[in-house]
């Protein structure tokens, strides 16, 4: 009896001590919560307990005992891994060391800084530090200056922000940048033979005008038969960023390149991302290759997967591969027709077999030596761009192919796959009701009936009216794309196995893919236990970068768009909420917001959900998502990020509000005006200009 009661007490104790493992959120207040996954409820955490975890950071939280009330409340025991490590901040000097104040919205302690930390820093300047140890709760944290900023520059600091805020370090550590320094640019002879040699073949390289960082080259040969080998070959970075390495830990934290519109945050140093690894022409170069013979219709007779060495001849822009495509002249014209002409067979088949065709257009800012928007390029995807999209997804769809074969222990073989799942149903069902509308039926019985609707819908609505809203909408109803062991398809490509094989330069799920090839070649099928909690990751670091991108360009679309403030603009409605709705303008496709307090003069408008619409109780107007509306640019709001339009009113609407407006709103709406007028006078008695207050007011009235 008593060793059963023993055991009791151990169990409970046991259960009193698990801690659970989650991510922590602090609010501006200072109250801390802990979201776990899949577990709705949050857990509390007071300020006194977060044990020196900051906003973001995962943590272990162990649940107080003996609690009242609904809601769960804990005690952070670990911080398992920080979200970020470098802050943006302004020093404090004193006698022999200084305080770093971080600027940031959430609560953070005050950071020590001893002098031979300051690295150059002085009183009053803001600068960058990253932490070097906190060891307990109640000591402050200490830390080091690794930048000093320039107070004149404010892009490079919201720039630099955006990152820090998503978890980017701005630089690399100096042990990784000496490992990096340390690798030899010359490939010896003993590598060289172990290797597929096609530096005798054919090989270009296309990419944007201004990249550095060559990732990937096709090769093109005739073969006695008549056919084409076609090699797709890939920068061979595992061969130089070896796993354990500082590189490679430190590669796998970024897990991704980040793009922002005036620099990129690179997953590795420069000497790998620009030098060694970089397919620059008229040099020798590592790659691993996918390698296929084909025929001019794109069938695929045989494939080759392997290590290689390249010679790339010339290095093309998409630009003048372009030019070529159009005009039939150019070097190496012939070859790149022939890829061009077997990359669209490729793509004709792909839309066939599945993969789902919506049209993608990229906006990128023109911007001066400051960093200062002045002109916006709006780039569609055009022939040269989707000749090189075709064969990277021919190889990325025959190596998971490849992996998919291999069984382990009578399980499949876990490998970094890229997977997109079918359509959410909930977002699915109201966009088949809405498209219903517009005459377009679906089949939503199966994926397949689902895809060929979806394709059947974007080529009837080309060129109507209706077509940025249904691509729009169609869009969003898709799950997002992600990297996981478990292979469940490609949905939006029509892909039964894909994964990112070719650009392993910006992203560390191609470097996972090189090694486990390479594992599976040598025929030693390793099972990496660790593999899922990897993908999850790279999946996370990848919506951070797409974060860091999206708020970077927010930035730049308010900072233009303060060129033009009071003045009106076509512009077509991309979102509707209960608030308002959003406007993309037609000539900038810069998005900002009118307001439904903007509106309120007009009527009472109410959103309508399954219209996408917000419509007028009394007039029936309705502002629906895909309508084209005039705007006027009203307020550019830097700090928030944030436009805001008013909608501009047509005279013949104009008119007619004002002609079913009743006596009492007529006098109210005249006295309003006396009064605006009176606020004007006294304005211009005081000597204030009309961008003074009033101004202000009508810029923030949300």
């Amino acid at each position: 009896m008593g060793r059963k009661n023993d055991k009791e007490k151990k169990n409970k104790r046991s259960a009193k001590e698990v801690t659970i493992k989650g991510v922590l959120d602090i609010t501006r207040a200072g109250m801390g919560y802990v979201v776990v996954e899949n577990v709705e409820s949050d857990i509390m955490v007071k300020p006194g307990d977060f044990n020196t975890a900051l906003h973001g950071d995962t943590v272990r939280v162990k649940i107080k005992d003996g609690q009242t009330g609904k809601r769960m409340q804990g005690v952070i025991t670990e911080v398992v891994k920080r979200k970020q490590n470098e802050f943006i901040g302004r020093l404090e000097e004193n006698k022999n060391f200084a305080f770093f104040i971080p600027e940031m919205e959430k609560p953070m302690p005050d950071v020590y800084i001893s002098q031979k930390n300051f690295n150059g820093a002085k009183d009053g300047d803001r600068v960058v530090v990253r932490l070097l140890e906190w060891e307990k709760a109640g000591k402050r944290p200490e830390g080091e200056v690794i930048s000093v900023l320039d107070p004149e520059d404010q892009n490079d600091m919201v720039m630099k922000e955006i990152l820090l805020q998503n978890g980017f370090p701005l630089i690399f550590p100096d042990n990784v940048q000496e490992e990096a320094a340390r690798l030899p640019e010359t490939i010896g002879q003993k590598e060289i033979d172990s290797r597929r040699d096609f530096r005798n073949e054919l090989t270009l390289t296309i990419d944007p005008f201004d990249a550095k960082d060559f990732d990937d080259a096709l090769s093109i040969k005739i073969l006695p038969n008549g056919h084409y080998e076609i090699g797709v070959h890939i920068a061979d970075v595992s061969h130089y960023v070896l796993a354990g390495t500082e590189l490679d830990n430190e590669a796998y934290e970024r897990a991704t390149s980040v793009y922002l519109p005036d620099r990129v945050n690179p997953m590795l140093p420069e000497h790998i991302s620009n030098v060694l690894c970089s397919l620059r022409p008229k040099e020798d170069k590592l790659t691993f290759s996918a390698v296929f013979e084909m025929d001019a219709e794109g069938k695929v007779y045989k494939h080759w997967l392997g290590r290689t060495i390249i010679h790339s001849n010339h290095r093309f822009t998409y630009e003048e591969v372009q030019e070529i495509i159009e005009t039939g002249e150019g070097l190496y014209r012939d070859e790149v027709i022939l890829f061009n002409n077997i990359a669209k067979k490729l793509r004709a088949q792909r839309f066939t077999k599945g993969a789902i065709n919506f049209s993608s257009t990229e906006v990128r800012f023109k911007l001066d030596e400051k960093g200062k928007p002045i002109g916006i390029v709006v780039k569609e995807s055009k022939e040269s761009h989707q000749l090189i999209e075709e064969f990277m997804l021919l190889a990325n769809r025959f190596v998971a192919q490849h992996f998919s074969k291999i069984i382990v222990n009578e399980k499949p073989l876990p490998a970094p796959y890229r997977v997109h799942d079918n359509p959410d149903e909930e977002k699915l069902l109201p966009f088949v009701a809405f498209a219903r509308k517009f005459g377009h039926k679906f089949d939503t019985s199966s994926p397949e009936s689902i895809t060929t609707s979806f394709n059947q819908m974007l080529s009837e609505v080309k060129g109507k009216p209706e077509q940025h809203v249904l691509e729009q909408l169609g869009i969003r109803t898709m799950a997002k794309a992600v990297y996981t062991t478990e292979n469940i398809g490609h949905f939006g490509l029509g892909f039964e196995n894909y994964c990112h094989f070719t650009s392993p330069i910006r992203r560390y799920p191609d470097v996972m893919v090189h090694r486990l090839l390479q594992q599976t070649l040598d025929k030693q099928y390793l099972i990496d236990k660790k593999m899922e909690a990897k993908c999850r990751h790279c999946s996370e670091r990848e919506r951070a970068a797409m974060e860091s991108e999206r708020s970077a360009s927010k930035y730049k679309q308010v900072e233009y768009m303060k060129n033009f403030l009071g003045e009106e603009f076509e512009g077509v409605i991309s979102g509707v909420t209960s608030f308002g709705f959003f406007v993309e303008t037609v000539l900038h496709k810069c998005e900002g917001l009118v307001s439904i307090a903007s509106l309120s003069h007009y009527d009472d408008f109410r959103h309508v959900e399954s219209e996408y619409a917000l419509a007028g109780l009394r007039s029936g107007k309705q502002f629906r998502m895909g309508d084209k509306v005039s705007i006027k640019v009203v307020a550019a709001n830097l700090i928030k990020r944030q436009l805001d339009y008013e909608w501009v009113v047509a005279t013949s609407m104009k008119e007619e509000h004002e002609m079913n407006m009743s006596t009492q709103e007529r006098q109210k709406t005249t006295q309003q005006k006396k009064k605006s007028a009176k606020t004007s006078k006294a304005v211009k008695k005081n000597g204030q200009s009309g961008n003074g207050k009033t101004g202000k007011k009508n810029g923030n009235n949300k």
